[in-house]
Parts: structure tokens; C-alpha cells; sequence
């Protein structure tokens, strides 16, 4: 008669799961809670201390660890297994179903202390499921609640086949690694360059491909972890590429670094193209597609608030987005985007959550680093020129550091008036990036703001931005030059800020 060895915390359509064992013929073997649980269902359960002798010891740490639990998972079919089975008087087990202590859910909460965490290391779990994982090809070993009833269905058909039996093995070793990596992240606290990183990624979604049609692609999330995707309404449109949700990303971060002011923002090809805060939705996405109408065909728009019709119309009128993201739309503007831009990928989404640390590959490993905050703290700022900015440019250059900080490097950033009027991106030079950025605003950026990511290290970019007719510039500072920099914003009448901070974007 087979036996089936259950022991789970997650009890989530285990007592279904065990009635169908059952019925099948096994012979259910169980621990504490769960055996309490099925046989409260009317099941029959033989307890663990009955299969070992051994009573549960050390308030319930020491209950499966014992050679007649593990003995019966690992053997072997082989003559010599089955005779130190039958020495030992060894039963074998034919299914184990286990899942682990909720030690994520319980260093979630914020007054945990390092006692309570270290009572939800489960310690007999991962070594049943490890030993069923490794005899997958005897042993049966689940480990998800949502695979009870397909499995069920395999065993009642008699064939569960020798693939089916590895992805439950491969399911159960990602758990444990899942569950142990986990642990060393609450081990490691706020350490922000740990000795070894120990990150899980679940496969979130598989893309229309990669940054090429060539290429691949797929979306994954930290285990455990949700973010700001996971709750997206796509509500029309093609599949999402993987440069969707890298533009979409950067341009809803931007979006929601004005708080709840309106802003729009437009991003193509990782840089943005068009950002403007106004008294509206509607104003601002008018003025922040007039920055540079060509390069915001085939972009992600990004508005922090609702979309109403009459804001639909505008961007049906205008050249299309391959990518619109707003907090919510009235059901006359997806009426609208699905009569007239049928292809447009249509999201809705909530406010994206902290910036965290930043993985990039190189070969062999990868460059680990944290998140780059964007202060607009003017306590830490510095005026270095005898003229002070006026209060409408300093809602100005705010915008330009901000912008900026979010373009390519290197990056000038031109603002007037509450908009971005030309943006200079990921250019060699910065002065080059200085010339683009003033073609681009053709005028408009006369009395308004400049800024510029990293400190400028001759004075040639400082007469740029004078000649794109702005008042005033932002800029880290921290030239062997600044003095040289300075007497030019002098000489050319211009405020000049310095914030000690560069904001450097590869």
C-alpha cells in the first residue's frame, strides 16, 4: 500500500488534496498541525512519533529528523535498499507533500525581532523536500498547493510520468533555494554591499521579445516581492516588448517625482522627450509633446492622474504612442483608444513604489549599486553667483535636475515655464549635449533654467547654455574649473547653482 507523507504549514487545499490520497489507496502519514487538520476532516492519519518511536522533541524543532522518515524517502529501488529497509524495519514513502514555515511573511512585520525570525527557520521541511526532490524518480514530492489537483488527476489515471516527476523536483529545489536566500537577505539587514547576494526571480511574464525581434525577453520579480507591474491593467494594445516596460518604467518613475502636481512625460528610447507639470493633465501633456513632436512618435506617455475624453483626443490627434500609462481612464477614452488606436498598449497603474539597488551584468558577474535619489533639497544646494535665482527659476531648474537625472549621459536639460524645452542626451561631449539641447528648444528657453548632470569642466559649456537664453543654471559642481565656471555665469549676468550632487545615467 503506497504512503504519502504530509507536513505543511501553507494548508491551502491540503484536506482535499489528502481525501483523494485516500482514496487511492495511501496511507497518510502526518505531524502536528496538519495531522490534527486531517483528522478533523475525518481522515485516517498516522502520526510521525508513531512511525519513528520518537516523541516530538524541543518544542516541535526535532519531529522528521530521524531514519525512518528519511530512510523511506531516499531509498532506492535496488535489492540492497530493500534489504536495510526490511533490517531497519523502514517503511518506504511514496509521495511527500511539505511546505515551509512562513518565515518571509514573519520578518514582514516590523517589530520581528531576531528570536521570532529564527523560530520560522524550518529546518525538517527543506530536508524532506530535498530528500523526496533528489529520489524524484521513486518519490513524488509536491510542494505547491496549486499543483495538488492536477497531480491527483495523474495518479488517478496511474501515469505520472518521469518529466511531470522532475518539475516537481525542480519546483521543490526552488523553494528551498527561494526559501535559505531569503534568510540570508533578513540576515544581512540594511548591509548595502553584502558579502554574496542571494536574489530568487520568478518569471513574471513572458514579452513579445527583447530589445530586438531576434532576442528573447521575458519579465521577472523578486519571490516574495510585488511591485508596481504586478498590478497593471493592460486595458488594449499588442504585447508588451521588453523596451515597453524599460521606457515604461523610467517615464512613470519620472511621472511621480512631482508628487500629485499634473505631469506628463515622454520617453523614447530610454530618454525622455517631453516632460511638462501644469494646471492640468490635459495642459500638461499638450506642452510636453510641443518639446519635440518628431521623437515622441512610437513613445511611452506618462500621465500621473485620470484620462479623461477630451485628453484622449488630444493623443489620438497627435502622432501615436506605442505606450500610454495613466492611473485610471474614463470608459469614453478606452472607447476612444480602441477605436482609433487599437495597437497602443493602454495601462493603468498605481504609483510605482521606492527605487532599489540596481543589478547590471558584465561577463562573469555583475556591478551592484544603490538607488540613485534625486534631492530637491535647497538647504543642500548652493547659490555661487551674484545674482539669486527668482522663484519662478527655481521651480525651473528643480525640473531640469530632475529631467536631467533621468536622461542619458551626458545630459543638459533645458526648462522654462514649468516644461522641458530641450533635452540634450547620452552625448560624449557636453558640450554637444549643450547644442542639442538648444536646437531643440529653437528659443524657447530663453529666461528660463539649464542643467547640467555633471559638474562642467570648462567654461565653453557654461557659454552654451547663456547662448540658449537661459537665466539660470544647476549644476553638481566640483570642477578644478569652477572658479573659471562661476566668473562666466558672472560675467554672462546668470544664477548659478551648485548641489554638490552629479547624476550620472549609463
Amino acid at each position: 500500500m503506497p504512503r504519502a507523507l504530509i507536513s505543511v504549514s501553507d494548508k491551502t487545499g491540503i484536506v482535499p488534496f489528502a481525501q483523494g490520497l485516500a482514496a487511492l489507496g495511501f496511507d497518510l502519514v502526518s505531524t502536528g498541525g496538519t495531522r490534527r487538520a486531517l483528522e478533523e476532516a475525518g481522515l485516517s492519519v498516522t502520526a510521525v512519533e508513531t512511525v519513528t518511536g520518537a516523541p516530538e522533541m524541543l518544542d516541535g524543532r526535532v519531529k522528521t529528523l530521524h531514519p525512518k522518515v528519511h530512510g523511506g524517502i531516499l531509498a532506492r529501488a535496488t535489492p540492497e535498499h530493500a534489504r536495510q529497509l526490511q533490517e531497519h524495519g523502514i517503511g518506504r514513502f511514496d509521495l511527500v507533500a511539505v511546505n515551509l514555515y512562513p518565515f518571509r511573511e514573519t520578518v514582514a512585520a516590523p517589530a520581528v525581532t531576531t528570536d521570532e525570525a529564527m523560530e520560522q527557520v524550518d529546518i525538517g521541511g527543506p530536508a524532506m523536500l530535498r530528500a523526496a526532490a533528489k529520489n524524484h524518480a521513486a518519490v513524488l514530492v509536491v510542494v505547491e498547493p496549486a499543483d495538488y489537483e492536477s497531480l491527483l488527476g495523474e495518479l488517478r489515471a496511474g501515469d505520472v510520468g518521469s518529466t511531470r516527476r522532475r518539475a516537481l523536483a525542480r519546483t521543490a529545489f526552488a523553494h528551498t533555494a527561494a526559501y535559505d536566500a531569503a534568510i540570508v537577505r533578513y540576515l544581512d539587514g540594511d548591509e548595502a554591499l553584502p558579502a554574496t547576494l542571494h536574489l530568487t526571480l520568478e518569471r513574471a511574464e513572458v514579452l513579445r521579445y527583447g530589445e530586438n525581434p531576434h532576442q528573447q525577453g521575458a519579465s521577472y520579480r523578486e519571490e516574495g516581492r510585488r511591485g508596481w507591474w504586478d498590478g497593471v491593467t493592460q486595458h488594449g494594445g499588442v504585447a508588451l516588448s521588453y523596451l515597453n516596460l524599460f521606457d515604461a518604467e523610467s517615464a512613470w518613475r519620472l511621472a511621480h517625482e512631482f508628487g500629485e502636481t499634473p505631469c506628463a512625460v515622454i520617453v523614447k528610447h530610454a530618454n525622455p522627450c517631453g516632460v511638462a507639470v501644469a494646471e492640468s493633465l490635459a495642459v500638461a501633456y499638450e506642452r510636453a509633446f510641443e518639446a519635440d513632436p518628431k521623437s515622441a512618435f512610437g513613445g511611452v506617455v506618462a500621465l500621473n492622474g485620470v484620462v479623461d475624453d477630451a485628453l484622449a483626443e488630444q493623443l489620438v490627434a497627435n502622432p501615436k504612442a506605442d505606450v500610454l500609462i495613466a492611473r485610471g481612464f474614463t470608459p469614453e477614452a478606452l472607447e476612444r483608444f480602441a477605436a482609433r488606436r487599437k495597437n497602443m498598449r493602454v495601462l493603468e497603474a498605481t504609483a510605482p513604489g521606492p527605487a532599489a539597488p540596481s543589478l547590471r551584468r558584465i561577463d562573469g558577474g555583475f556591478l551592484l549599486q544603490g538607488a540613485d535619489g534625486i534631492s530637491r533639497d535647497r538647504s543642500g544646494w548652493s547659490v555661487v553667483t551674484e545674482v539669486q535665482p527668482t522663484e519662478a527659476q527655481w521651480r525651473d531648474l528643480e525640473l531640469a535636475w530632475v529631467v536631467c537625472a533621468y536622461t542619458l549621459s551626458n545630459a543638459i536639460v533645458l526648462a522654462e515655464g514649468g516644461r522641458a524645452v530641450g533635452i540634450g542626451a547620452g552625448q560624449q561631449s557636453r558640450v554637444d549635449a549643450g547644442e542639442i539641447a538648444a536646437v531643440k528648444a529653437a528659443g524657447r528657453a530663453t529666461g528660463g533654467a539649464c542643467a547640467s548632470d555633471a559638474f562642467y569642466p570648462f567654461r565653453d559649456g557654461l557659454d552654451a547654455a547663456a547662448a540658449a537664453g537661459v537665466a539660470a543654471v544647476i549644476q553638481p559642481g566640483g570642477s578644478v574649473r569652477d572658479p573659471e565656471v562661476i566668473a562666466a555665469a558672472n560675467e554672462h549676468g546668470l544664477a548659478m547653482v551648485m548641489t554638490g550632487e552629479r547624476h550620472f545615467r549609463h
